[in-house]
């Protein structure tokens, strides 16, 4: 179901990082699966944080702006919200 604000679907991505334990996001900042997928890509190519300005966390239920670091990430996922098949990034 697409946000209301965006127009963009709210995709899940989800985050593991080296020796912790996966945190998910759901957010609505990308127009599509493709364009998450290659926004996160270049952000691990090129050492960079990746900031979400319309993301919530499962354990919170306000939508705020979000930077993760990725030094640590060992893998991300992108998938949609509605339980579709997602695409592995790393």
């Amino acid at each position: 179901m697409p946000d209301e604000t965006s127009g963009h679907p709210e995709l899940i991505i989800r985050i593991h990082p080296v020796g912790g334990d996966d945190v998910s996001f759901v957010t609505a900042d990308f127009a599509g699966l493709g364009q998450a997928v290659e926004v996160i890509t270049r952000a691990l190519n090129e050492r960079r944080s990746l900031v979400l300005t319309q993301a919530r966390s499962s354990r919170e239920p306000d939508t705020s702006a979000v930077v993760i670091n990725l030094a640590n990430v060992i893998a991300a996922r992108v998938s949609e919200k509605n339980g579709a098949a997602g695409r592995q990034i790393l």
